[in-house]
């Protein structure tokens, strides 16, 4: 018996809205991560882009668990000395929770080619409405 490949051309692709109102950015990211890979589809297979479109709406109502919205640091540096750049994320959810979530579910997804073409597909928005009406998204509750 053979074991089945996914091939590129054969992959159907869906379109999922997730509404991230009150869950957890972790939890969230993880399952958003999933779905970009093709987790959740029986043909997956690992060196093939199996996953399908994620829109993520209302990120600024995501929630960090515990004390992270004072204790944990956003930490940017140039290469250059000296120039380490270190924000709240209390303050990063208030200005850029879109930021956040995306680069929540980057951290998820594998470091190379192949995950950064997975990225592309992964919409954000801060707030209920998203420009992919066209698509006709689908639905999907992820709080479970």
């Amino acid at each position: 018996m053979k074991s089945f490949m996914a091939k590129q051309e054969e992959v159907k692709r869906n379109w999922y809205v997730v509404d991230a109102d009150g869950m957890a950015l972790g939890r969230l990211a993880s399952q958003v991560a999933s779905i970009l890979r093709g987790k959740n589809k029986p043909e997956f297979t690992p060196h093939v882009d199996t996953g399908d479109f994620v829109i993520v709406i209302n990120t600024d109502k995501v929630v960090l668990t515990g004390d992270k919205l004072n204790q944990k640091l956003f930490r940017r540096h140039s290469g250059k000395p000296g120039n380490l750049k270190e924000i709240k994320y209390g303050n990063l959810m208030q200005t850029r929770s879109d930021f956040v979530v995306y680069r929540a579910v980057k951290g998820m997804l594998p470091k190379n080619s192949l995950g950064a073409k997975m990225l592309t597909k992964l919409r954000v928005y801060k707030g209920a409405e998203h420009e992919q009406q066209a698509q006709k998204p689908i639905a999907i509750d992820l709080k479970d």
